[in-house]
């Protein structure tokens, strides 16, 4: 993966995290409704989703780039995000499962920078 990929693909995580926030907020406030908690996981998986594509963004721009950890975020963000998204609009309470494998990804992504922080001014 290349610098300009993981920028483009942070772009994206972005973009969506905006794009489902008001989604979320706007189009599927009575669907979420539905679920006692569905406003609030949908708040959450927002809130997540939008810290990780910043990293995932700060990390695109560093060389070099630091993949375990920018993979880490993308696959929290899918994991954790979006089972909670699916789950928020949906009840269906198998897909929570999946919820703390994404927390753990993020995790990882947090402990490979620990380890191995990007070396200044990069």
């Amino acid at each position: 993966m290349t610098n300009s990929s993981a920028m483009r693909i942070a772009a994206v995580m972005g973009l969506l995290a905006v794009a489902l926030g008001a989604f979320g907020a706007h189009a599927l406030k009575e669907t979420l409704a539905h679920n006692p908690n569905g406003p609030a996981l949908w708040e959450k998986a927002v809130f997540y989703h939008f810290i990780h594509a910043i990293m995932l963004f700060i990390l695109a721009g560093r060389r070099p780039l630091r993949r375990v950890a920018w993979f880490g975020f993308l696959i929290g963000i899918i994991l954790f995000s979006g089972s909670l998204y699916l789950y928020a609009a949906t009840s269906v309470k198998w897909l929570v499962a999946l919820t703390p494998v994404g927390g753990v990804s993020f995790m990882v992504g947090w402990v490979c920078l620990i380890i191995s922080p990007p070396a200044e001014g990069n």
